[in-house]
């Protein structure tokens, strides 16, 4: 337990950013999910529209802080080629 003020302060802050971050990497999630069940279903009209809404998403999600840019650049690139595939 904390016995400092700051630490206090500290801890509030934290559990505030933790559920910011959750919400985040969970939209990101969602948005990723869904263009994989575009690719699933072999729509490559539909996935290239998801891809297209999930890429801002995720470099979003780098510019916040919670995925490593690197992170998310091998998803995209992964992501494109399986699009380019259909």
């Amino acid at each position: 337990m904390a016995n400092h003020k700051s630490a206090e302060k500290r801890i509030r802050q934290t559990e505030r950013r933790t559920e910011v971050n959750r919400n985040r990497i969970s939209r990101i999630r969602t948005f990723v999910k869904k263009v994989e069940t575009a690719i699933e279903t072999g729509n490559k009209a539909e996935a290239a529209e998801a891809f297209k809404d999930a890429q801002p998403e995720l470099m979003r999600g780098v510019s916040k802080g919670v995925l490593h840019k690197n992170t998310v650049s091998r998803k995209l690139s992964r992501l494109s080629a399986r699009i380019k595939a259909l």
